[in-house]
C-alpha cells in the first residue's frame, strides 16, 4: 500500500461516530490500479485521491470504494476538507471530480474539524414505476410502506441514487436485502445508492443509505445523497430547503449531516458536517 492514508471519520455526532474515509493526498495521484488496491486495502466505503490539479488552482480528486470508482462522494470530500484544512489551514477548496468541479471548506473547532461542500448541480425526477416496484421487492417493502409526501424519485447530486421515502422509523429500521441482488440493480441502473428515508418532520429527516454497488452493505454517512435528497425536495416543493439528517444510527454508528439546497432549480446543495482523524489502523 502506498503511503500517507489518513483515516478521518466525517458527519460525526459530536465526539462519536462518523462515517470514515481514507484520504491521501499527494502531488500527482497514483495509478489507477493502485488506487482500487489502497481503497480495497484501507476497506472503509470510500477512499478519496487528491492531487495539487494540472489544469489550474485546486486538487483533481478520485474516490474509490472497495470494488469500484464512484464519481461523487460526500464523505469522503468532507474527509478530505478536514485533511486540506489540518494541513494548509482554514479556507474554501477547490476540486475537480472526474465529472464535475466543487468546493470543499474546512476550519478546526476544538478537537473535531467543521467541513461543508458545496455539491454539483442536484437534479431529480419521478422515478419509473416498475424501477420502484423492484427496489421495493428487495427490501422486502410494499407501496404501502411508502409516504405519499414525497414520491420516489431518481435524483443526482454528484451520483445518482433512488429515494425512497418510508412512512415510518420502525419500517426504515427494519430494512433487509440480499447484497449480490442490490449490487446487480444498483449497478446496472448506475445508483450510487439506494436512499431510505423517513421525514419525522418537515425538517428532521432519518436516513439508510444501502451501497450495494461498492460492494457495502450500509453506508453510516451519505453526503452525496444528502444533496440529491435536498435538492429533489427544493425542485419538488417541499417546505423546507434546509434538513437534518440522521444517519447510522441503526448501524450502533451515529452520523449528523446537514443539507442547504441553494437557490434555483436544479441548483447545488451544501451539505455540512463535523469530522475527526480516528488515527492509523483504526
Amino acid at each position: 500500500m502506498i503511503d500517507g492514508v489518513k483515516r478521518v471519520a466525517a458527519f460525526c455526532a459530536g465526539n462519536e461516530g462518523g462515517n470514515p474515509a481514507g484520504v491521501w493526498s499527494g502531488v500527482e495521484l497514483p495509478p489507477e490500479d493502485t488506487m482500487r488496491q489502497v481503497a480495497a486495502e484501507v476497506g472503509y466505503s470510500e477512499t478519496v485521491f487528491a492531487a495539487r490539479d494540472a489544469e489550474g488552482e485546486g486538487w483533481r480528486v478520485r474516490y474509490f470504494s472497495p470494488e469500484s470508482e464512484v464519481p461523487f462522494c460526500g464523505h469522503a470530500t468532507i474527509a478530505l476538507g478536514a485533511v486540506l484544512a489540518l494541513e494548509h489551514g482554514a479556507g474554501t477548496f477547490a476540486l475537480r471530480t472526474s465529472h464535475a468541479r466543487v468546493t470543499v471548506d474546512g476550519k478546526a473547532e476544538g478537537a473535531a474539524i467543521a467541513a461543508s461542500l458545496v455539491s454539483p448541480p442536484a437534479t431529480g425526477q419521478a422515478a419509473p414505476a416498475e424501477l420502484v416496484e423492484e427496489a421495493l421487492a428487495l427490501f422486502g417493502y410494499t407501496r404501502a410502506d411508502l409516504d405519499d409526501r414525497i414520491a420516489p424519485a431518481v435524483a443526482n447530486g454528484g451520483a445518482g441514487h433512488l429515494i425512497l421515502a418510508l412512512r415510518s422509523r420502525g419500517v426504515l429500521a427494519a430494512m433487509r436485502y440480499d447484497l449480490d441482488a442490490g449490487r446487480a440493480l444498483m449497478r446496472r441502473e448506475g445508483w450510487a445508492t439506494i436512499a431510505l428515508v423517513h421525514a419525522e418532520t418537515p425538517r428532521l429527516f432519518h436516513a439508510r443509505n444501502p451501497f450495494a454497488s461498492g460492494g457495502v452493505y450500509e453506508d453510516p454517512a451519505t453526503g452525496a445523497a444528502a444533496a440529491a435528497l435536498a435538492g429533489y425536495l427544493r425542485d419538488s416543493g417541499w417546505p423546507e430547503t434546509a434538513i437534518d439528517i440522521v444517519q447510522g444510527a441503526d448501524m450502533g454508528v451515529p452520523c449528523h449531516l446537514h443539507a442547504q439546497a441553494l437557490p434555483g432549480q436544479g441548483g447545488a446543495v451544501r451539505v455540512s458536517g463535523l469530522a475527526r482523524l480516528i488515527g492509523e489502523g483504526a
